[in-house]
């Protein structure tokens, strides 16, 4: 394998040398920086009320969207992958815009859209139903920046999926939904998982996107990485080092998870045992 490659040492070398300067150091650096902080103040800083309620405001409504997504974003790849109809390359290019529209521009579109004096929101806030400067808001914006990674990663595992074991079912009298649950279902959950592991990787660091929507309000709608700027403009590196390494580590645990799920859904494509 390597002497099918030119210059194998010295593509990988590069590709190293390249991942350490881009990503490695940086990250590296920043966990060197939390190490100094201490574990007794590393605690103290933690455990205060507002960094708590930013660091459960952020799961709780990363894990929300990440659901909602698996959910969303499975649909909109099942219909991407299995059927064909008009306009079907146009809906395929959108689903990428969350990924190259620039987070703030996203942020501030949803912003307006929800707020009372917005087109939905003032519709919305006459049902009693409040949507921007809330978690509701948060949660709308997360699953809009994250809805394009479970449908790519959804979508081409079920292209490769077999059909004849589907029509087989079919063939026997099985109605659609004992498919799906039975057939489908079972061979797209190891990549659902993915799809949610990346999705919920994503929410949790998401910043621009939720910046105008949430509204910012300490103990109520301000998010984790919100709260590692404001300790920065504050001069508080300690304390924002410490924070952003929590959520460095969270994101590394999901990245993994989804790596995983990855390879198990690969096997069971292939048919081998995970």
């Amino acid at each position: 394998m390597r002497r099918a490659l030119p210059g194998y040492l010295a593509t990988v070398g590069f590709a190293w040398f390249y991942l350490s300067l881009i990503v490695l150091l940086p990250l590296s650096t920043l966990a060197l920086r939390s190490s100094n902080v201490g574990w007794e103040r590393a605690v103290n800083i933690l455990l205060q009320p507002r960094v708590m309620s930013a660091l459960l405001l952020s799961v709780r409504c990363a894990l929300i969207a990440a659901a909602l997504n698996v959910v969303l974003g499975g649909a909109v790849a099942w219909v991407l992958a299995r059927y064909e109809f008009i306009g079907r390359t146009l809906f395929d290019a959108m689903v990428d815009l969350p990924l190259a529209l620039p987070t703030s521009v996203a942020g501030i579109t949803l912003a307006y859209l929800y707020s009372r004096n917005g087109p939905l929101g003032r519709f919305l806030d006459g049902l009693g139903w409040r949507v921007a400067f809330t978690p509701t808001g948060i949660i709308l914006a997360l699953t809009f920046v994250g809805l394009p990674l479970a449908v790519r990663t959804v979508q081409h595992v079920i292209r490769e999926m077999e059909t004849h074991p589907e029509e087989a079912a079919r063939a026997l009298g099985a109605n659609p939904w004992q498919i799906f649950i039975l057939i489908q279902l079972p061979q797209l959950f190891p990549v659902l998982l993915t799809a949610f592991a990346l999705a919920l990787a994503r929410g949790l660091g998401e910043y621009g996107s939720v910046l105008f929507i949430s509204g910012n309000l300490p103990l109520r709608t301000e998010i984790a990485p919100l709260l590692v700027v404001t300790q920065l403009e504050q001069y508080d590196y300690p304390a924002a080092a410490l924070l952003a390494t929590a959520m460095l580590t969270a994101s590394l645990l999901l990245l993994g998870m989804a790596q995983l799920g990855e390879r198990w859904a690969a096997l069971r494509l292939r048919g081998e045992p995970a």
